[in-house]
């Protein structure tokens, strides 16, 4: 699953916006019983599976700013009779751990232009081979400190970009819960190695600031840092990971959107793997990182 590339309502940026939105953690609902938000936008695009439906929609009072965004949709006959362009009415369920949209009402049609939006972003995976050097570039730390990824020589490093304001517990949220749970699962092993690391990068540099990125991050690592740091990357940063990542940064106005990628880097800055959507587990993370640091698999 894919966080939208948005289509055709502004250009593409390496640049954020400081955008007015709640940290995401402060969204979960607490209680079991998912919320329900009404919303109305534009359908884009829906995918090929009919899992997923992109809709530019309204800022949805209470929850989130306007958007362009993926969607899932648990019952593909829910988007029968719907096509790009279609004006709508729906509903977004959300729970502590996903998201999906139900109950759709058609209410007019608007002309949009015709682009293949979920396409670029699968077919865009990567322009770095396994085995290819990742562009070296500077951070700046919950510590306040400017570092590289230069500096993590040695170690195998897995590394996902964020921002502190996503909305949606199955993207950012559910990106750093999988470094938790991954760092638990190579913390238990017996004999547990020491030469990885996790870093978590906003590219929301000028709302995530250092003490910020503190905060928030310890409601993942339950305050306990070891080997997971979260840190910001600028836009001369940006401009030099992202494209050869297909990491897309989308913005126009007060709006915001972004693509997933979580990627592991070997122990000499070469690319080991990269994850591409929101499907992968801790499990799935630990094996790659133990295999690239040629190490038995935590059972």
């Amino acid at each position: 699953m894919t966080k939208t590339t948005w289509i055709n309502r502004g250009r593409l940026l390496w640049l954020v916006f400081a955008l007015p939105l709640a940290a995401c953690h402060s969204l979960k609902p607490s209680t079991d019983e998912p919320r329900s938000y009404h919303a109305q936008g534009v359908v884009e695009q829906i995918s090929p599976e009919r899992s997923k439906v992109t809709i530019h929609h309204r800022a949805i009072p209470g929850y989130m700013m306007e958007m362009t965004m993926d969607f899932p949709v648990k019952d593909a006959h829910e988007l029968d009779g719907l096509s790009p362009g279609d004006q709508v009415n729906f509903t977004l369920m959300v729970d502590a751990d996903k998201s999906w949209v139900t109950d759709f009402q058609r209410t007019g049609h608007s002309d949009i232009a015709s682009t293949n939006g979920m396409a670029m972003a699968d077919n865009t995976s990567t322009h770095l081979n396994p085995g290819d050097l990742i562009p070296d570039g500077e951070l700046l730390t919950e510590e306040g400190k400017r570092i590289h990824l230069s500096d993590f020589q040695g170690k195998v490093v897995a590394f996902t970009f964020f921002f502190t304001r996503c909305p949606l517990p199955d993207y950012c949220p559910l990106m750093n819960r999988n470094f938790a749970q991954t760092r638990k699962l190579l913390k238990s092993m017996p004999n547990a190695p020491k030469n990885w690391q996790f870093i978590s990068i906003s590219f929301d540099a000028s709302f995530d600031r250092p003490e910020g990125l503190t905060s928030y991050g310890n409601f993942y690592r339950g305050n306990d840092s070891d080997r997971w740091l979260f840190a910001s990357a600028d836009s001369t940063t940006l401009a030099r990971l992202a494209p050869p990542l297909g990491l897309m940064i989308m913005g126009q106005d007060a709006t915001l959107s972004h693509n997933l990628r979580t990627v592991v880097m070997d122990a000499q800055g070469r690319l080991y793997h990269q994850f591409n959507d929101n499907l992968w587990k801790a499990q799935d993370l630990a094996d790659t990182m133990l295999n690239a640091a040629h190490l038995p698999s935590p059972k």
